[in-house]
């Protein structure tokens, strides 16, 4: 599921534009019988889309025609995540929870496995959450959160910072 940018509907536009386009181009052929069918009908159709199919928003010019390979190589094993020495860090477990000072808090599955980083703010028990360096929501110890948008079953709640989407599992 992708989101427009706020204040730019026409993002949500373009996403609508392109489903519209592959029901009438791809979808109305019928269901399909299983994922490989299903697959075996996309393969083509995204050559098409990206190799022949002229695009207005690049003045006519398949997308193909505007690719570039990157000058930045890509690592093959990622560096180790860092965390300030001020931020607890704690590991994201099966379930998608933490623990702190004896307590479970929901973060999401998203992050199984991974270290995220808790960092204290001038609100006692209030600490922002961290995955690297991007700000992924608010934990607060006091029971009192903002938001159950991690879908928390008790009264510690941690809330994201970006708004979501029902009917996603994170």
């Amino acid at each position: 599921m992708s989101h427009g940018r706020p204040r730019h509907p026409q993002t949500q536009g373009k996403d609508e534009r392109f489903h519209r386009t592959l029901k009438v181009e791809l979808l109305r052929e019928g269901e399909f019988r299983d994922l490989t069918e299903c697959q075996h009908r996309f393969d083509p159709r995204r050559d098409i889309y990206n190799l022949e199919r002229p695009h207005e928003a690049l003045d006519m010019s398949p997308p193909a025609s505007r690719y570039y390979v990157s000058k930045r190589t890509y690592p093959e094993t990622l560096p180790e995540i860092e965390y300030s020495p001020d931020d607890l860090v704690r590991k994201v477990q099966r379930e998608g929870d933490i623990s702190l000072h004896g307590k479970i808090y929901v973060i999401s599955k998203a992050f199984r496995g991974q270290l995220i980083g808790l960092r204290p703010t001038s609100n006692d028990g209030y600490w922002d959450v961290y995955y690297c360096h991007q700000h992924i929501g608010h934990l607060d110890e006091r029971g009192t959160g903002r938001s159950d948008a991690f879908g928390l079953p008790n009264s510690a709640r941690c809330s994201r910072s970006v708004p979501q989407t029902k009917g996603t599992d994170q």
